[in-house]
């Protein structure tokens, strides 16, 4: 096998949640070359990768379908031996059966699935990890074994967060696209509280999370708490959170971040619930959801804008002393 091509066109933590499928095909097929397709604004994941060939650009939101085309056309040329889709939408379907891909796998809730070789039965709530499930997709050309998300640092994002790496430091990266997936403010506030006054706090998250940190960093009082939303990318986020002593999370992006580096990580769960299979897989992991049991959670798979009955229990009332604090 000489050409592979992985596409996952989603969001961040969807692109991390495929990279075992990078580390299984690297292994089994070490001669071959390895390209990744995915939506403008994630291939910083993937800069200087050792594993990869070529990281391919989709820009979803500048030119949607003629993007499209261009894609099919430049695919088709390379004649790929594998093509692997790990999404279930018509778009990624329809560039799978088209890319002239002598094998074409993906899932078989695609639309387009008729035209793939092989499709895998896709289920949610079954217990199974998302990584097991994709990994499934190439279970009959790799056997059984498991292989976890990773991601490079590269030696330029190391140091740039270098000087960051004081003796104890966490990482809270408190905001999330989805509302109903967000511990809120007050909550984080409690957190904070608990945390020892010595231990550095560094606030993650992207540009757009900024003043949303700035206003947790003030209310915190914490002279030691510092605001990095937007000012390292996804690797030398990554390489931050490797050393921490903790790093909080949502149900989002950077809980991937953290496992895809096995950094100890604390995942809290507000609407979403772990049994999806987005659960945390670092070494030192821990879930911290809500004790009561809710009639309203989950009330999404991927979260809402705003809590459907206005009350958000399933964050309000998590025990912030549940959530265990760093170890020194």
């Amino acid at each position: 096998m000489n050409k592979i091509l992985i596409i996952q066109t989603a969001f961040i933590g969807d692109v991390i949640l495929a990279t075992p499928l990078i580390e299984k095909l690297h292994e089994f097929y070490p001669e071959s070359k390895i390209d990744f397709l995915l939506r403008k604004g994630n291939e910083g994941l993937f800069n200087e990768h050792p594993k990869l060939n070529n990281v391919i650009i989709w820009d979803k939101k500048k030119e949607k379908y003629v993007g499209l085309i261009k894609l099919i056309k430049q695919i088709r040329t390379e004649q790929y031996d594998l093509v692997v889709n790990l999404q279930r939408f018509a778009a990624s379907g329809l560039l799978t059966i088209l890319s002239n891909g002598k094998q074409r796998i993906g899932f078989d809730k695609n639309p387009f699935s008729f035209g793939f070789t092989d499709k895998v039965k896709h289920e949610i709530g079954n217990g199974l990890h998302e990584t097991v499930r994709n990994l499934k997709l190439i279970r009959q050309l790799t056997g059984q074994k498991y292989y976890r998300p990773k991601l490079y640092p590269t030696l330029e994002d190391e140091e740039k967060v270098k000087s960051l790496k004081v003796d104890d430091y966490i990482c809270i990266a408190p905001t999330s696209v989805w509302f109903t997936k967000q511990y809120p403010e007050n909550k984080w506030l409690e957190l904070i509280e608990r945390i020892d006054s010595s231990t550095t706090i560094y606030l993650l998250g992207a540009p757009s999370d900024l003043s949303a940190a700035e206003q947790l960093k003030e209310k915190s009082g914490r002279s030691n708490a510092i605001n990095l939303c937007g000012e390292l990318g996804f690797l030398a986020s990554a390489a931050l959170m490797k050393g921490a002593k903790m790093n909080y999370v949502n149900d989002s992006a950077p809980m991937h971040m953290a496992s895809a580096v096995n950094a100890p990580t604390t995942a809290i769960y507000c609407s979403t619930m772990p049994s999806f299979g987005f659960g945390p897989l670092s070494s030192v992991s821990y879930v911290v959801e809500v004790a009561d049991i809710l009639p309203c959670r989950p009330c999404g798979l991927h979260g809402l804008k705003s809590c459907p009955l206005k009350h958000y229990k399933c964050a309000q009332n998590i025990d912030t002393s549940a959530i265990p604090l760093p170890k020194n």
